[in-house]
């Protein structure tokens, strides 16, 4: 059988779901040994020469297109077509609505549907209103003809359900991620790279985008409470600059909130550091698909507080310290908890240790295998 594989998102840079993307291509390279199943890997220029093949029954195909445009929608399904594939994975729901034969997709969240709000967007407000028509079209239509759907939780499960249906329930498979399996932490020249950035200890951590339902904005004011009891604590945000982070600066200039850090762009290895020195992960998100950065942080033996959305309930379990991430003195009452306490942040580096024990790329990879079998057995 010929399985594509839409990589068009692989690497670091695309975050979360490239990501995802990555580790399920090299994870399926490792299970699909002597399947005897040949697998096309579809990726952009900009990656094509970062994925490259261990397994020989791997082949990469450029597929040059951008997502959510008129040529992934026209042009990417005619490639795919080309290839004479049996199934085709997409990774995101971006499927374009002109493929007709067979696929998996894998649906991270429903972000688009809970937060719509022009807030989300630096688009003109009519345009927005257009192109969030167009998503939430090709969503449909992915979620419908899919012959599975692979989530990454329970939650996004049962949100799919709740907004499309019980009859799409009996298609839906969940294969969680997993956090990073390799350390490339050095405590060699540590303060001298902390100090390149500003930062000196103690310092709490924060790592993903500044999307407003990333609830950062809560956060900053959150932390100018801690800082009238607590002077000499730092914030460090950590992603990449965009729109929503430079409007979170300016936010942070007018409200003359100090000793926060802003960091993007930053590397892998800077990253490992900057985790293993802070305090704390605190991770305030109003709504996750899976929520990666804390079981990353937990990985590398960093408390997390977090906020107690239904999803980080699930991924967290009881590993980490909850409050109402729609309440300011709720998240700033759990930042005091957590730097005063040396007991609780303790006892969560070790139950962290042992969540993150749950969770295996690998396994994630042998499970959305096990899905392609069974759709063209």
């Amino acid at each position: 059988m010929r399985i594509g594989i839409d990589a068009r998102f692989f690497g670091i840079k695309q975050k979360g779901l490239g990501r995802y993307t990555q580790k399920l291509v090299e994870n399926l390279e490792k299970v699909s040994v002597g399947d005897g199943n040949e697998y096309l890997v579809f990726l952009k220029k900009e990656n094509f020469e970062e994925y490259q093949p261990s397994n020989p029954n791997f082949k990469k195909v450029l597929a040059d297109y951008q997502w959510y445009t008129f040529a992934e929608q026209v042009y990417f399904p005619w490639t795919l077509y080309r290839h004479n594939l049996n199934l085709v994975h997409f990774p995101h729901f971006n499927v374009p609505i002109t493929y007709f034969k067979k696929f998996v997709v894998t649906i991270h969240d429903l972000t688009l549907l809970h937060f719509p709000t022009v807030r989300n967007s630096t688009l003109h407000p009519i345009f927005y209103r257009l192109k969030f028509l167009a998503y939430r079209m090709v969503i449909h239509l992915a979620i419908v003809r899919a012959k599975r759907i692979i989530t990454i939780s329970q939650f996004t499960k049962k949100d799919i359900i709740d907004n499309y249906g019980k009859a799409v329930e009996k298609k839906i498979f969940v294969t969680y991620e997993s956090a990073e399996d390799h350390c490339m932490f050095s405590a060699k020249n540590a303060q001298e790279i902390l100090q390149k950035y500003a930062i000196i200890k103690p310092y709490l951590i924060y790592v993903g985008n500044a999307y407003p339902h990333k609830n950062l904005e809560r956060l900053v004011s959150s932390f100018a409470q801690v800082l009238e009891k607590n002077s000499q604590l730092q914030l460090v945000l950590v992603g990449k600059r965009d729109y929503f982070y430079d409007r979170l600066r300016k936010l942070i200039v007018e409200r003359k909130i100090g000793n926060i850090v802003l960091l993007s762009d930053i590397s892998d290895h800077i990253l490992d550091l900057l985790f293993h020195q802070s305090l704390a992960n605190v991770f305030p998100s109003l709504y996750e698909g899976f929520g990666l950065p804390p079981l990353e942080a937990m990985s590398k033996g960093v408390p997390v507080i977090s906020s107690d959305h239904p999803c980080m309930r699930e991924m967290l379990g009881e590993s980490a310290y909850f409050f109402d991430g729609l309440s300011v003195d709720s998240i700033a009452q759990a930042m005091l908890r957590i730097i005063s306490d040396e007991k609780l942040r303790k006892e969560l580096i070790e139950k962290g240790f042992e969540q993150t024990k749950k969770y295996s790329w690998k396994r994630m990879a042998q499970e959305t295998q096990l899905i392609y079998e069974n759709i063209l057995s």
